[in-house]
């Protein structure tokens, strides 16, 4: 999921539904879930996308801090 973020993973679970988590696990200090949702369509929305980049961006800005 580079469209989210560098790094960024999608986790596909089809159980009861389609179920979307994007994560980032190539950081040494821990597994960062950004964004956990029920896709609907074959294409996931927009708002997703956004919002998966918006965490993304906030922790990699949370990271730089001391």
């Amino acid at each position: 999921m580079s469209s989210v973020g560098r790094g960024t993973r999608e986790i596909r679970i089809h159980e009861g539904g389609e179920l979307r988590v994007f994560y980032v696990a190539t950081l040494p200090e821990a597994v960062y879930v950004l964004h956990v949702f029920e896709k609907k369509s074959r294409k996931t929305s927009a708002h997703d996308l956004a919002l998966g980049r918006q965490r993304y961006q906030s922790m990699m800005k949370e990271r730089r801090m001391p």
